[in-house]
Formats: C-alpha cells, sequence, structure tokens
C-alpha cells in the first residue's frame, strides 16, 4: 500500500488533519509519523490555540496513534544523522520517511525538503496536490469520505460545503475547487 509520512504542519491544522486521517482510515494510503512529529504536534496546537484544554489536544494524539497503530515509525534516529537538508531540523522527518518505507512525505514546507536531499524515491508532496490524487482515484469514495466528515461535525453542523470551506482548509484550494466541481449541487 502507498504510504505517506504527515509532516506535523498537515496535522496541526485540525480539518485538514481530520480530511487526511479519514481518508487514510477509508484504506487510500497508509499514514506514517514517528513520535517526535507527534510531540511537534501537541506543542504547535498548544501554543496556536491557548484556548483549548491541553487534555484534550493529548487526547487527540492519543486517539490518532490508537487509530493508526502502525503509523509511528520506529528506529529512525540512526538514519537521521547521515541526511542533509536546508533545515537540519527536518532530518528526522526524512529519516521516519525512509526507515517506515514511505513513497512521500506530505508536507506545507516542500522548499525544506529538496528534491535533490531525498532519497530512496521519496518525494515530498504539498496536501493540494497529495489530496488532488486521492481524489483521482476513487473520487466517489473521497467524497462519501468528506460527506461523512461533514455529518459528523456537531459544533457547529456543517454538509459538504461547509467543510470545504472550512478556514483551514485554504492551503488546498486546488483540491477544495476539484471537489466542488465533482459536486457542485452539494458543495
Amino acid at each position: 500500500m502507498y504510504a505517506a509520512l504527515l509532516d506535523a504542519c498537515v496535522l496541526v491544522p485540525s480539518a485538514l488533519c481530520d480530511t487526511l486521517l479519514r481518508l487514510a482510515e477509508a484504506g487510500f494510503y497508509r499514514p506514517l509519523w514517528s513520535s517526535q512529529i507527534l510531540g511537534a504536534v501537541e506543542d504547535a496546537v498548544v501554543r496556536i490555540r491557548p484556548e483549548l484544554d491541553p487534555d484534550r489536544v493529548r487526547r487527540r494524539i492519543t486517539l490518532m496513534s490508537e487509530t493508526f497503530e502502525d503509523a509511528n515509525v520506529l528506529g529512525w534516529e540512526g538514519v537521521a544523522a547521515g541526511l542533509d537538508l536546508p533545515d537540519p531540523d527536518d532530518r528526522h522527518v526524512l529519516a521516519a520517511a525512509i526507515t517506515g518505507g514511505a513513497q512521500a512525505i506530505v508536507t506545507l514546507n516542500l522548499k525544506d525538503f529538496p528534491a535533490s536531499a531525498l532519497v530512496d524515491g521519496i518525494e515530498a508532496r504539498h496536501p493540494d496536490e497529495f489530496l488532488l490524487d486521492q481524489l483521482d482515484l476513487l473520487p466517489s469514495r473521497l467524497l462519501e469520505v468528506l460527506t461523512q466528515q461533514a455529518g459528523d461535525l456537531r459544533r457547529p453542523a456543517s454538509d459538504l460545503a461547509g467543510v470545504l470551506n472550512h478556514p483551514e482548509r485554504c492551503g488546498v484550494p486546488n483540491f477544495v475547487e476539484a471537489v466542488r466541481r465533482l459536486a457542485p449541487e452539494s458543495a
């Protein structure tokens, strides 16, 4: 199965994270991360959303880990030392991708993962491109997943259009537009 390492920056926005993980749960791809990535997610969410109860943020991380028991990549530390990236703090991300057998790193920070630095056939993918690829694979199934995501929202209740209009979704405009073209009556 296609495996994608999810960088912290795509797991912090709750709506984007929810969409990515729902697609993984539906079998579109296998998600990967490391405990260091999840720690960065927790730290960022607490910093960005100080009004949130830190226990609620920890529950979110725990639920992710429990739902995707095989997503946490172990043993990447030795690989990180030999990697050369523009930002040395990102070596752990590439090391986890290599160790976990990922085909892609899904990240908003493409400049931090230049093709010349990537190995083992791994490519850095923006979440907009990644989601468009998932849409191309199984358009009707992806629409079902997004409709279910909308149906699960309670505060406030939502529909597909509401999920697509969520402010955190602004990082994936081409995906949103493609979904709207595919399901114009409901989006």
